[in-house]
C-alpha cells in the first residue's frame, strides 16, 4: 500500500488556518496513540478525506474537526449523516484508487475546540459512524 502523507499549505485565510492547525494536531494525537498515517487530505474529484491511518490491521478513516468555540455547537456535530454517507463513498474511491484488498475499516471522527490563546480540547471518537 502506497503512503502518501502531505501537510496543507498555509492559506491565509484563518478559518483554514485554523483547520491546518486542527489537522496538525490530530495528526500529532493519533500517531502519539499509535497510529500510522497513510494519507492526509486526499482528493477526488467527488470530495477529500482527511486522515487515512492504520491501527494494527485496521484502516481508519477520520474526520477532523476543529472550532474556535462552541458557539455553533460542539464540532463533530458537522459529521451529520449526509457528511458521514460521502466520506464512506470517498473511502470506497480511495481503496480502489490504491488497490487495498479487502480490509477492516473504522470511522473516527477528532473534533478540536480551540479558543484564541487557550489549549486546544481533542476528543477523539472511534468508529463515530
Amino acid at each position: 500500500m502506497k503512503t502518501t502523507v502531505k501537510t496543507p499549505a498555509k492559506t491565509g485565510n484563518p478559518h483554514h488556518e485554523l483547520g491546518r492547525r486542527g489537522e496538525d494536531l490530530a495528526v500529532a494525537y493519533l500517531t502519539g496513540q499509535g497510529l500510522v498515517v497513510l494519507d492526509r487530505n486526499w482528493r477526488c474529484r467527488d470530495g477529500e478525506l482527511d486522515l487515512i491511518l492504520t491501527d494494527g490491521s485496521i484502516v481508519v478513516v477520520c474526520e477532523v474537526k476543529t472550532r474556535a468555540g462552541t458557539d455553533f455547537g460542539h464540532p463533530a456535530e458537522a459529521v451529520d449523516d449526509r457528511k458521514a454517507r460521502r466520506v464512506r463513498r470517498l473511502t470506497n474511491t480511495w481503496l480502489a484508487a490504491y488497490r487495498v484488498p479487502w480490509c477492516e475499516l473504522r470511522f473516527d471522527i477528532v473534533a478540536i475546540t480551540w479558543p484564541a490563546g487557550q489549549m486546544p480540547r481533542i476528543h477523539h471518537m472511534k468508529d463515530a459512524f
